[in-house]
């Protein structure tokens, strides 16, 4: 699936990398998305995840 967490919906932003002479490229903006084990009604399961909200608490990492 790429860069996107399975939690909060956030995913790749696009736009234009800006030279001093101003030409204009395309880059992306990637949130860092890890795979992690998580529980998920009271079962483990492995998701995409961006560091925000594991560090945030909105999901329980199985160990």
């Amino acid at each position: 699936m790429g860069k996107f967490c399975e939690v909060c919906k956030k995913g790749i932003l696009t736009g234009n990398n800006v030279s001093h002479a101003n030409n204009r490229t395309k880059r992306i903006w990637a949130p860092n998305v890890q795979n992690v084990r998580v529980i998920v009604n009271g079962t483990p399961k492995r998701m995409s995840v961006c560091t925000r909200c594991l560090r945030s608490g909105k999901v329980e990492r199985a160990i």
